[in-house]
């Protein structure tokens, strides 16, 4: 079975055409669909809307990726009964689903479970986890679309991730998520375990090759850079929340919530208690001397708050006042996708960098767990994801080790 979706030759705004050929009965049907598209926002290569991340035309891709599911399922139904698929018969399912009225998962198919596990778990994680399992939900519907079939549960087995990952180059997914998405399918197939279900999740051994992340820092050096750069008065408030995400390692979900309230006296010592916003865990941060310092030169009080754009676009600006022009390597996301590209430090700095900094300046001068205490990682092996492992500080205070052994050692 093979399918195309093409746009009529006559006026802008048009309905979206398709043309269904079944080779294994040498026929042909051609559709005319109630959705509707400009011209110059339909991919005529890929044979769907230019941009599928905005709003109206994921919505439109879905269509289109179940009238491709529908046929499909028909045509084997009928095959099956040794039956003849009928043109009206095809263009009601098509009409059905234009129209929204065929939209309910079919029960014992993986997105069915895959729904019913997010369900279970709404209540259980937080915002961002959900938002997360949802892109794996929406990854595998345009997998399906890509098949031309609905995945079943217990049908899932080692052609899947073959599959997969052929679906995954031509889309130009990043190895991450192609991964990251296997194995949150045989989390689901473990559910449908725990639920009575036969699968083959044994049979999804997966082994990925080590890869090398390049975590990107701002040094202590850089920091104090930032610190005495001057910047015009709209920059002043990102530079201080700057200042205040690499020395107290938290997310911008949680410092864009810091407020006087939450400061603690402790014997002495100014402290931050919170609540981490994807965690929940309860944090008592104490405050470093460059935090207080940039309260008291706000009028002993946190700067003003940003939207995180706002904030990413200006700590790049305030990079690039500071002279950051070390030249990098690291993953930027550039149209659709992240792509790993070689710039300036200024020009990849963003939101989590502060996190990041605070990890990679403390680790090996402040004990390990009490630096989990501050950024809240429950483990050492996430804490360690944080670290800069070429942090040329250490490097040079190893060396300077070395140095003084050998010195006391040939004084001797």
């Amino acid at each position: 079975m093979t399918f195309e979706f093409f746009l009529p030759q006559s006026g802008n705004f048009k309905n979206i055409h398709i043309n269904f050929t079944d080779k294994q009965l040498n026929k042909s049907f051609t559709f005319r669909t109630a959705l509707r598209i400009p011209e110059q926002d339909w991919d005529k290569q890929k044979q769907r809307p230019d941009n599928i991340y905005l709003k109206k035309y994921k919505k439109l891709n879905n269509k289109l990726n179940s009238i491709k599911l529908s046929i499909a399922e028909c045509v084997r139904e009928k095959r099956k009964n040794k039956k003849i698929p009928l043109h009206r018969t095809l263009a009601r399912e098509i009409k059905e689903i234009c129209f929204g009225q065929n939209g309910n998962l079919p029960e014992n198919s993986l997105l069915y479970y895959l729904q019913w596990y997010i369900d279970s778990r709404k209540e259980l994680i937080c915002h961002s986890t959900y938002k997360r399992y949802k892109v794996f939900f929406h990854l595998l519907e345009r997998f399906e679309g890509f098949l031309c079939k609905r995945l079943y549960i217990a049908e899932i087995n080692s052609d899947f991730i073959k599959d997969f990952m052929v679906f995954g180059k031509e889309e130009e997914y990043s190895e991450n998520t192609i991964y990251r998405t296997i194995h949150f399918v045989k989390t689901i197939l473990n559910f449908a375990e725990r639920k009575g279900i036969r699968t083959c999740v044994r049979e999804l051994e997966l082994r990925r090759e080590k890869q090398k992340k390049e975590v990107i820092t701002l040094t202590e050096k850089e920091i104090v850079q930032i610190k005495y750069t001057d910047v015009p008065e709209r920059l002043q408030a990102a530079k201080d929340w700057l200042l205040i995400s690499c020395y107290t390692g938290q997310r911008f979900s949680d410092f864009m919530k810091f407020d006087t309230e939450k400061l603690k006296e402790i014997n002495g010592k100014m402290c931050l208690a919170f609540i981490q916003q994807k965690t929940k865990k309860d944090i008592l941060l104490p405050l470093h001397p460059t935090v207080l310092n940039t309260l008291q030169k706000n009028g002993n009080d946190f700067p003003e708050l940003m939207g995180i754009q706002h904030y990413n676009n200006e700590i790049k600006e305030i990079g690039k006042l500071a002279n950051l022009n070390e030249s990098v390597r690291a993953r930027k996301r550039l149209g659709f996708r992240n792509k790993e590209i070689e710039a300036e430090k200024w020009e990849i700095l963003s939101s989590h960098i502060g996190r990041r900094s605070f990890a990679t300046n403390f680790y090996g001068k402040i004990p390990t767990p009490l630096l989990m205490e501050a950024t809240g990682h429950s483990t050492e092996q996430m804490f360690l994801r944080y670290i800069n492992p070429v942090d040329k500080d250490r490097i040079l205070s190893l060396s300077n080790y070395f140095d003084r052994m050998y010195e006391e050692r040939e004084a001797v």
